[in-house]
């Protein structure tokens, strides 16, 4: 079995299991939907980033008890939680308002991503998953802002394009650091197993 080093396991892969296909299901409703209501479809996505942050905050309650990757779920939250009532009470009637808040979060959510693939793991795999959704998130943020010619309902989509990819990765990292928690599991267990033997052995030799 290859070695792991536990200090790089995330402990709270269900929290991005259950965000990614929160975020898989709204992506897929964005971008093949067909909504005619943009103002409607606003309204959605301040629910769809209220209810992440509540999950990235249900992430950071836990690593607190951990004390590892609290800032990370509580900066995420942050982020979600603030566009979420800027979307609901500031952009209502303000659709320009409105995409310009959510080409700034795919932005900023992107920025974040991709600094906590280089600062917060060093696993391969995460790093990479964490650094792709990051690069996705600035090139969608770029051309929401600067896709001017577009009918807003092209933006909605391209919004739920980058959602579609946040849930995949996200669902990604959290199988991945799942199916490492369980082999790290049943080194434990391996270990604790061939413990005694190596005792009685050492025992029997000092006789």
């Amino acid at each position: 079995m290859a070695h792991i080093n536990r200090r790089f396991i995330d402990k709270h892969w269900f929290i991005f299991i259950i965000r990614g296909v929160l975020a898989g299901i709204f992506g897929f409703i964005a971008l093949f939907g067909g909504m005619a209501d943009v103002e409607n479809m606003i309204a959605i996505i301040s629910l769809f980033l209220l209810f992440m942050g509540i999950i990235d905050s249900a992430g950071a309650l836990y690593n607190s008890t951990k004390k590892h990757g609290w800032i990370n779920s509580i900066i995420d939250a942050v982020i979600d939680v603030a566009a979420a009532l800027l979307l609901l009470f500031l952009a209502q009637g303000n659709l320009v308002f409105g995409l310009m808040i959510l080409s700034v979060y795919t932005v900023l959510s992107g920025v974040i991503d991709i600094f906590h693939g280089f600062l917060s793991t060093t696993d391969p795999t995460d790093r990479f998953i964490r650094i792709l959704a990051g690069v996705c998130g600035c090139i969608m943020g770029a051309v929401i802002v600067n896709a001017g010619n577009f009918e807003v309902s092209t933006f909605i989509r391209f919004f739920g394009a980058y959602m579609l990819i946040v849930g995949v990765t996200s669902m990604i990292y959290g199988v991945h650091n799942r199916a490492q928690n369980i082999e790290d599991k049943i080194a434990r267990k391996e270990a604790r197993t061939k413990l005694p033997k190596k005792t009685k052995k050492s025992s029997r030799k000092s006789r």
